[in-house]
């Protein structure tokens, strides 16, 4: 069997940088383990796997390891697949996932992201996660994720983790995410996962579920500017909605092919 692949870097307008997730269509699901396999070949934190129904496309998310709940950089990657690639004809997409509908809208070269707000509430830090970080956090807070709050972006940039630490704990399908105020941006952040092949994740939609209510109490503004500074870096505008968020970026295709199945 031959399908089409696409790999495409998310929350950025440029090559190598922000979040790669690999796209594939389908016309109709294979079993779980084959899709997990696609995912393992294709060696990014992300893979998306759709069907187009019409109205509605049924999106489903993959890290090499399991089916995630809901995931950001893949699902505007796909919009953008969708729009520049495979000529969808409508600017606004409803996504069928396991998160419930969500909806992208296509604004010129930008895509706007319609996501369910997670605000962390306080929380105490597993004594695992403490050990394997080099800076402390002045606050933590939980929802999917833990948020861990520092005083300044050089302290999100320094931080290192003791992996052999880390990884005895199993935050399925969450993660860590460690934040602060910016110093050109509202806000910072960086995203670890437990247990996972891809140790930081480049650019986290999702965790952004959390940050935005989170900033914008803190900050009191609604509109936000974000940042997450990994090596590749990427660039999220961020609206806090009550209990939606809107999440906007861009994408730059990487690769266009196809890979067979036996």
């Amino acid at each position: 069997m031959k399908f089409e692949l696409y790999q495409i870097d998310a929350f950025t307008d440029k090559t190598f940088s922000g979040n790669p997730a690999c796209i594939v269509p389908l016309n109709e699901w294979l079993p779980d383990e084959i899709l997990l396999e696609i995912t393992r070949e294709n060696a990014v934190a992300e893979t998306a796997f759709f069907i187009d129904k019409g109205d509605k496309i049924h999106l489903r998310w993959f890290t090499p390891e399991t089916e995630m709940d809901l995931c950001g950089h893949a699902t505007l990657a796909t919009a953008h697949c969708l729009k520049t690639i495979l000529n969808y004809p409508k600017d606004t997409i409803v996504f069928e996932t396991r998160s419930g509908e969500l909806t992208v809208i296509a604004k010129g070269d930008s895509y706007v992201m319609n996501f369910p707000s997670r605000m962390p509430i306080p929380s105490e830090l597993p004594e695992n996660i403490k050990q394997s970080l080099n800076i402390l956090p002045t606050e933590i807070l939980k929802s999917r994720d833990y948020v861990l709050v520092y005083d300044s972006e050089e302290q999100i940039k320094n931080i290192k983790i003791d992996r052999a630490k880390f990884d005895e704990i199993n935050l399925d399908p969450g993660g860590v995410i460690v934040t602060a105020k910016g110093n050109t941006s509202d806000f910072v952040s960086r995203f670890f996962t437990p247990q996972a092949s891809i140790l930081e994740d480049p650019v986290t939609g999702s965790a952004h579920c959390s940050l935005i209510p989170f900033w914008a109490s803190r900050l009191e503004k609604n509109e936000l500017i974000a940042e997450q500074v990994s090596k590749r870096t990427g660039k999220l505008e961020c609206q806090d909605k009550g209990d939606r968020v809107l999440i906007s970026g861009k994408a730059k295709t990487y690769s266009a092919g196809h890979f067979w199945i036996d």
